[in-house]
């Protein structure tokens, strides 16, 4: 099975602080540079106040390195608890472009 061209990268720490104070700001300059990168969408969990993101990633390798490296430093720093999981873009494609996804253009 060969490596997915695209895939999508679900995070979330869990925290106490509300997003208006997340240090997002501080962070998005940061997240330009990270390789492979396609997009991130940030989210705020209703009524837990965890923070985390949806990101797009070009390569599995890529999302795998960020996972375990930025991201999981992030966490450490906030003393945060942190759930990621990664989904292979290639393979919904069909279904994703069905329900017009943003992610896949027709």
């Amino acid at each position: 099975m060969s490596s997915p061209t695209r895939v999508y990268l679900y995070a979330e720490f869990q925290n106490a602080t509300p997003f208006t104070e997340a240090v997002w700001k501080e962070v998005n300059p940061m997240m330009h540079t990270v390789p492979g990168l396609i997009s991130k969408t940030w989210l705020s969990g209703v009524g837990t106040q965890s923070v985390g993101g949806f990101y797009a990633f070009d390569s599995l390798e890529n999302a795998h390195a960020y996972a375990t490296g930025m991201l999981s430093d992030f966490a450490k720093a906030a003393h945060a608890s942190l759930t990621v999981k990664l989904f292979d873009g290639d393979v919904v494609a069909e279904a994703s472009r069905g329900m017009n996804s943003p992610y896949y253009p027709a």
